[in-house]
Parts: structure tokens; sequence; C-alpha cells
């Protein structure tokens, strides 16, 4: 018989709050629907931004601006 194993526990992204990874956790990672909007708020307004290089084209042709 396999022992019992506790499902993970990871940090609301938003508000720290400890939430377990499990099917009944509806908004995982975060704790809650408000946790989650807060979140995609930040990403519309553009606060979190993934950093890129500028790259140039492979083409040759001149860049567009």
């Amino acid at each position: 018989m396999k022992p019992s194993t506790k499902p993970p526990v990871v940090t609301c992204p938003t508000c720290g709050a400890a939430v377990s990874w499990t099917a009944a956790s509806r908004w995982k990672p975060f704790c809650s629907e408000r946790c989650k909007m807060i979140d995609l708020g930040q990403w519309a307004t553009e606060k979190y931004r993934v950093p890129a290089e500028e790259q140039e084209p492979e083409d040759g042709a001149p860049p567009t601006q």
C-alpha cells in the first residue's frame, strides 16, 4: 500500500497565501479569482513585461518601424 502524500503547496503570486495544488483549488496558482484578475490586470496594463532583445532581420531587409 502506498503511503498517502500531501499535495504540493505553492504561494499565490499576488498575495502570498498558501495554495494546495489540487483539483479543488480552482484558481491555482492563485488563491482566488480576485488575485487571478489582479495579475491579469498587471499584464494588460503592461506593468509586467517579458524582456526581449532587438534582432536584425535575417533577409537583409531594413527593420520596420
